[in-house]
């Protein structure tokens, strides 16, 4: 009973709340030409934070192997 619970409560949480963005950009293609970029947009926005965070990490990843630190086990 618990874990039915718990798993309808996750499930309520992404369709209600979580998921609405995502229903509001569908709308949002259907309806007009704007959607599209906007769909794009998004992708793009991900993308970016994607390409930055790889950045960063190659970036740390070069500081430890200068310092010698990195595992070479």
């Amino acid at each position: 009973m618990i874990a039915s619970n718990i798993f309808r409560l996750i499930g309520s949480l992404f369709t209600d709340f979580l998921f609405l963005p995502f229903n509001w950009l569908r709308l949002q293609v259907a309806t007009a030409d704007l959607g599209w970029w906007l769909s794009n947009g998004v992708n793009w926005f991900f993308s970016l934070i994607l390409i930055v965070l790889l950045w960063y990490w190659l970036n740390e990843s070069k500081k430890f192997l200068k310092e010698g630190t990195e595992d070479r086990a």
